[in-house]
């Protein structure tokens, strides 16, 4: 069997340092094929994705990544545990994944790795040292670099450590390689460094001709239109924004969703509010308290509002996402995200990516779903609504593709630049339908 490679993203949009990991992915690890695990609708960040989850995945196609699968968003709009823990879990499910190649600031898991194997059992120290941290208003990501560096008795290493953790890429990496650590996998985690580009960097640099940040990217989409991200993008991100953006499916933005998430606001009572995800410690009070004067204010003064030193705005932004998405504390507990995800939903893949399929219906240890009528799961049906949710933002969102998920088969794409459509693999069907039903 081929050597395969795993690689967990959001694609938002896809650009050009994503093509530099991809390709950096394939050559370190030696695999011929690539498995990505993709984010829906919802991203980790607590916003809304630029493009639905059809075209980006449809961009990983093209770019060569032979099979995308959807992350639930259970776990997609979650802190670095729990995201790191489902996607990882897939790509365990899959019984096929030989690596998992992420980026990270320094291109090193010397400390990460056995910093992992401390922290996937329960640490009662660091527990205690985080939860002191956290009781003094410190917010979550500083707190948690401080009480893991707790963790290791050499000065410089404890300093190393702090470091590191403060660097969005380290932090979800270390939860990459907890995940690993728990699940018992087998998968062989590698790291590459991540290029040039920050994570957060708001503007190319001027010493770069083609690399910058997905942040950047999306500014200069908003501000001048597709024309000024082309040296940052591949051709064929380029031709699928500008027929989405075309058909009015985006750019999509919070503010796409000011109405509805303004209407929940102004309609949930304390008690409602206080039963959702990510609203805890009396926020449902702040919200109240700030409606009356930001009732016409935009999503980013609402989030601008709410903000405080304890509160950063990433836990902010997943609080309106799983407001927006009525996702209660309950379904969203670590108890219930511990069990793992339930089904791996099938958002496309190329000629490649269907010989996997036909290994994973031998190894998988989770049903496969290329069909949403095939399986009835609760985070599915939660995909679902928040697919239909997202498709209600566009200009003038059809039925269709508010219910897309029920309509359409996976995207497959044969060669480069070659979809097909729902009638043109309608021979696969048979395969397809035996997988998802096994």
């Amino acid at each position: 069997m081929s050597t395969v490679v795993g690689i967990i993203v959001e694609y938002n949009p896809l650009h050009n340092g994503h093509v530099h990991h991809y390709s950096r992915a394939k050559e370190l690890s030696g695999a011929k094929h690539c498995i990505a695990i993709i984010s829906g609708p919802f991203l980790q960040r607590g916003e809304p994705a630029l493009l639905s989850k059809h075209a980006r995945a449809e961009m990983a196609l093209e770019m060569g990544v032979d099979l995308v699968i959807e992350l639930p968003i259970h776990y997609a709009v979650q802190p670095a545990e729990w995201f790191a823990y489902g996607a990882v879990s897939l790509l365990e499910a899959t019984g096929i994944v030989d690596y998992l190649c992420f980026g990270t600031e320094s291109g090193s898991l010397h400390l990460l790795t056995p910093l992992a194997k401390q922290l996937a059992t329960e640490n009662n120290m660091m527990q205690q040292e985080l939860a002191r941290l956290l009781d003094q208003g410190i917010n979550y990501p500083t707190a948690y670099s401080a009480a893991a560096s707790t963790l290791f008795s050499n000065v410089d290493e404890k300093e190393e450590i702090l470091r590191l953790l403060l660097q969005p890429n380290h932090t979800l990496g270390l939860h990459y390689l907890i995940a690993l650590e728990r699940l018992g996998s087998s998968i062989i985690p590698l790291t590459i460094p991540r290029e040039s580009a920050a994570y957060h960097d708001t503007s190319p640099s001027p010493s770069l001709s083609n690399i910058a940040s997905a942040t950047a990217v999306r500014k200069l989409i908003f501000e001048g239109h597709i024309e000024a991200a082309a040296p940052y993008i591949p051709r064929y991100t380029q031709e699928i924004m500008k027929r989405e953006f075309s058909a009015g499916k985006g750019p999509i933005h919070w503010e796409s969703f000011r109405q509805p998430l303004m209407h929940l606001l102004m309609t949930q009572t304390l008690s409602q509010l206080s039963l959702l995800s990510e609203v805890t410690e009396g926020l449902e009070y702040r919200i109240k308290k700030l409606l009356p004067i930001l009732s016409h204010a935009t999503v980013a003064e609402l989030l601008h509002s709410l903000k405080t030193k304890r509160y950063t705005h990433t836990k902010l932004q997943r609080m309106l996402t799983h407001i927006l998405l009525s996702h209660t504390k309950e379904e969203m507990s670590p108890d219930e995200l511990a069990k793992g995800p339930g089904y791996l939903r099938i958002l496309g893949f190329n000629s490649h990516g269907q010989q996997l399929l036909k290994q994973m219906k031998k190894t998988s240890t989770l049903p496969i779903v290329v069909k949403a009528s095939a399986l009835t799961h609760d985070h599915l049906e939660r995909d679902l609504q928040a697919a239909a949710a997202y498709a209600n933002s566009y200009n003038q969102p059809q039925a269709r593709e508010l219910f897309r998920d029920y309509y359409e088969p996976p995207i497959r794409i044969c060669s480069k630049s070659q979809v097909f459509s729902t009638k043109a693999y309608a021979s696969d069907a048979a395969f397809l339908r035996n997988a998802s039903e096994d």
